[in-house]
């Protein structure tokens, strides 16, 4: 993985977790998987298309979840329902998105897939053959791991949005 993608990442994951639960995030040893990931409790996928392709992950535990999401609406938030869930999913889209806009700043632009969000320890997800870059970040209450299985996407052709809109038909 090309290390320019890794720093976006980190630094919007910072700043959305400040700015959402006040919490200020600790970094841990990075490491480097090639085996298929193993879920946590609750595991957001989002993924990137574009001049950076492939996916992120953000697993936690449901305790992480569960404090994260009370710290971002003000109120006490004590099970999985679909609030919860949907805090948590917006959270990893928000960093994404942030982590997005700083890419497209060195000259990287690519498009997100909404959030997914996986329930259940133990699912196995394989990135196949993109290895993943893991990013622990942690206070002393909460931690979560950033997995990022990202590589430079193929820059032919002109994108869908840059494509010319064909006239009508005369009829």
């Amino acid at each position: 993985m090309n290390v320019k993608f890794l720093n976006p990442f980190i630094d919007a994951a910072y700043e959305i977790i400040k700015a959402e639960t006040g919490y200020e995030m600790q970094r841990g040893q990075l490491g480097l998987e090639k085996a298929a990931y193993i879920t946590e409790d609750l595991t957001v996928i989002i993924s990137l298309v574009g001049a950076v392709e492939g996916n992120v992950f953000y697993s936690m535990s449901k305790t992480t979840a569960l404090d994260m999401v009370s710290h971002i609406l003000g109120q006490e938030v004590d099970a999985m329902d679909p609030l919860m869930q949907s805090g948590i999913a917006e959270l990893g889209n928000v960093i994404t998105g942030n982590a997005s806009v700083k890419l497209a700043k060195t000259g990287y632009e690519a498009n997100m897939s909404p959030p997914t969000l996986l329930v259940g320890k133990g699912a196995t997800i394989y990135t196949l053959d993109i290895a993943r870059v893991v990013v622990p970040l942690f206070t002393d209450q909460i931690e979560m791991k950033i997995h990022l299985a990202l590589r430079e996407g193929i820059r032919k052709g002109v994108g869908a949005a840059q494509m010319a809109v064909p006239p009508p038909p005369n009829i």
